[in-house]
């Protein structure tokens, strides 16, 4: 039986939440940098907030 403890786990670059492998990232797994896509929308909004000022 697999067990999800047994996944690898990363610090989102957004909200430095701990979140596991996903199915959908085997063949991305190293680039993956943000747990969903809402903390993606949101870094790169704050990126763009920060060249205007």
């Amino acid at each position: 039986m697999h067990r999800k403890q047994d996944l690898p786990q990363k610090q989102c670059a957004q909200c430095l939440r701990l979140f596991r492998w996903r199915r959908k990232w085997a063949r991305c797994w190293q680039e993956v940098r943000y747990c969903s896509e809402r903390c993606r929308r949101d870094a790169r909004r704050s990126r763009g907030q920060e060249k205007t000022s």
